[in-house]
């Protein structure tokens, strides 16, 4: 009775017997398909093999066709399904019968029980947010940031005297390495590091944050011909070009805009150590050449020297 209230025109006894006509039709087509399959058997002469074969088919065939024709009557009794579906019009993609190909009912199914998942999940968490009491209030913070010290602006305008100080106390440490200070455009400064006997690079800074790193071979010519800092050629040897890739690499990695001063010391310090750049082998291979080339990385933490391929 339930179901006839909720499917006033459509005749159940008569959709049960469709579905068992259904269910006999497919065992039809099956044994269409079987006798197919083994052909013409169990019979000692050709034309009794053939004629056996014939006759299984056709009553197949005959099985087929009396099934479908059962089943074409039932279903003219089942009547049609009401028109007041659940989803309301999208109850009619359940009709679909390339289903497989386009499951559009299915999937609004799906995402229709997601969402009210998603809804009953969302309010079990706001009741239990609204149970938490928050510690801290508008007035709390804003007694905190009162006391909190206020942090120093950072600018790129420092005096020049104090840029002074900072490479004069670089110069000091090293030893080995000599820095000559110029200003030959204003207040920017441009340095000319000399390491040993090894290169020779020219660092442009802007204030105390360096833009460009040049790194030449100790014998080559630093100056242009009007006896100012060549800032722009690159070396003549493969190796201190790629000695300058990695400067210009570690200009990005030590990068601390509160502390310029640490930024300039910690990169003087990752320079100073290709003091041995054709004397340390590599940590990794152990040789001191590859593709004739000595280890030109230093790693920025350990400082240890390594091939370009190797420090992968």
């Amino acid at each position: 009775m339930a179901d006839g209230a909720l499917n006033p025109g459509v005749n159940l006894e008569a959709f049960s017997q469709a579905i068992a006509a259904i269910q006999a039709l497919r065992s039809s087509v099956t044994r269409v398909f079987d006798c197919l399959k083994d052909g013409m058997r169990n019979k000692e002469t050709l034309e009794g093999r053939e004629k056996g074969f014939m006759a299984a088919f056709q009553e197949s065939l005959h099985s087929v066709s009396r099934d479908l024709g059962e089943l074409e009557r039932l279903s003219n009794l089942v009547g049609k399904p009401s028109e007041n579906h659940p989803l309301h019009n999208s109850g009619l993609l359940s009709l679909d019968p390339v289903q497989d190909k386009t499951p559009l009912y299915s999937q609004l199914l799906q995402a229709y029980k997601w969402s009210n998942k998603l809804q009953y999940h969302a309010g079990l968490a706001s009741g239990l947010l609204n149970q938490q009491s928050l510690k801290r209030s508008a007035n709390q913070m804003g007694v905190s940031a009162k006391r909190r010290p206020k942090a120093q602006p950072t600018t790129l305008v420092l005096p020049p005297q104090y840029v002074d100080d900072v490479i004069n106390r670089i110069d000091r440490m090293f030893p080995e390495m000599s820095i000559q200070l110029s200003r030959p455009n204003g207040t920017s400064a441009m340095l000319l590091v000399t390491l040993g006997k090894v290169l020779k690079v020219i660092v442009v800074m802007r204030s105390l944050f360096i833009d460009r790193t040049i790194v030449k071979g100790y014998n080559e010519n630093v100056y242009t011909e009007d006896g100012k800092l060549d800032i722009w050629s690159k070396s003549n040897y493969q190796v201190f070009q790629k000695v300058t890739d990695h400067a210009t690499t570690a200009l990005l990695h030590y990068q601390l805009p509160q502390m310029p001063d640490v930024v300039v010391r910690s990169f003087m310090t990752w320079l100073r150590s290709y003091i041995k750049l054709f004397q340390a082998p590599c940590q990794r291979c152990g040789k001191f050449l590859q593709d004739g080339l000595p280890p030109t990385w230093r790693d920025f933490r350990t400082l240890e020297a390594f091939h370009d391929t190797c420090r992968q």
